[in-house]
């Protein structure tokens, strides 16, 4: 590494985090390991019909990742490379203590029924070569199962294999749904949910941060989709930053949590580079403006497709809420 990189690396360890209403401390930006070394069969490139390529192993990135600086690692069941980053954990040198694990249990798990959650969180765990998880959510609100999903959930944290319990693409009416269910008496300390001023739902954001629930945005960079986008090549030119830094600025900017993605080790450094600069109150006005209605109702589309996606209600509608805050 070059000085230059060190210091990085040394910024990217001491970030700011965040206190989730469970007490824990939570790192403001974090490493995203979804399609790092696997395509699963559902993501959407692959259901589209498009090229799908896979650069490096994910064992390979993460190593980067957490070489660089990352602590927090976000995984998941479904992005089929738990065991790989788990070889990255176990080769880096770095002690558990100084990272912050977390992951997500699949819709065909929580349509499974309790003893498939707790079976797939122990599989995790094996997968992850850790006894414990900082962080484990649920990553669809599946139609009739989440509840009770969740509330196994609560039952490892009461056994000390999880600490705080998260949710994933919950609409304002999925959490209050939650809430309202017979025994769930832990409430959620984060919502990992699509957050980017070309998706920025305020309604539902202001919602969740109002019930103390704390926001992780996926997609922040909008999967380089946006990096063209005049605005932001304004702003990065005047500010002397990347579009990738301008975008990651406005997501810890607003108080989310920062969950870029790259399987190349510059990129690494450069989306987490967004701690020693500041937006204006204009410029982040202006990015607020990017989300069209066209946007929501993608979102919209999204949402009801996704919530029974690689269950045996998929492609249907079946339990899917058609009447929930878009925005």
């Amino acid at each position: 590494m070059t000085t230059m990189d060190e210091e990085a690396k040394k910024t990217l360890i001491n970030f700011p985090k965040i206190k989730l209403n469970d007490g824990t401390m939570h790192p403001s930006i974090g490493f995203g390991t979804y399609k790092v070394g696997f395509i699963p069969a559902s993501a959407s490139a692959t259901t589209a019909g498009g090229s799908v390529k896979v650069e490096r192993t994910a064992k390979e990135c993460v190593s980067d990742a957490l070489a660089v600086g990352y602590r927090f690692l976000d995984c998941a069941e479904f992005y089929g490379n738990e065991s790989e980053v788990g070889l990255a954990i176990a080769g880096s040198g770095v002690d558990r203590s100084d990272m912050y694990l977390a992951s997500k249990v699949w819709t065909t798990t929580i349509e499974g029924g309790p003893e498939a959650v707790r079976a797939q969180v122990e599989k995790t765990l094996s997968d992850l070569g850790t006894d414990y998880l900082d962080l484990c959510c649920i990553h669809w609100p599946v139609p009739g199962k989440h509840v009770e999903a969740y509330k196994e959930l609560q039952n490892l944290r009461m056994e000390g294999k999880i600490v705080s319990l998260g949710l994933s693409n919950y609409a304002v009416e999925d959490y209050l749904e939650l809430m309202d269910g017979s025994g769930v008496t832990v409430a959620p300390s984060v919502n990992q949910i699509e957050i980017n001023p070309f998706l920025y739902r305020k309604n539902t954001l202001d919602f969740f941060t109002g019930k103390g629930v704390a926001l992780q945005s996926y997609r922040s960079l909008r999967d380089g989709k946006a990096f063209g986008h005049p605005l932001l090549v304004e702003i990065a030119d005047r500010l002397g930053k990347s579009t990738a830094q301008v975008l990651g600025r406005w997501c810890v900017q607003k108080g989310f949590i920062y969950i870029p993605k790259s399987v190349k080790k510059e990129r690494m450094l450069e989306n987490a580079a967004v701690f020693d600069f500041e937006l204006s109150a204009d410029d982040m006005e202006r990015m607020d403006a990017l989300t069209t209605p066209e946007a929501i109702e993608t979102f919209k589309g999204l949402y009801r497709k996704c919530v029974n996606r690689d269950t045996t209600k998929d492609g249907t509608l079946e339990g899917v809420k058609m009447d929930i805050t878009n925005d």
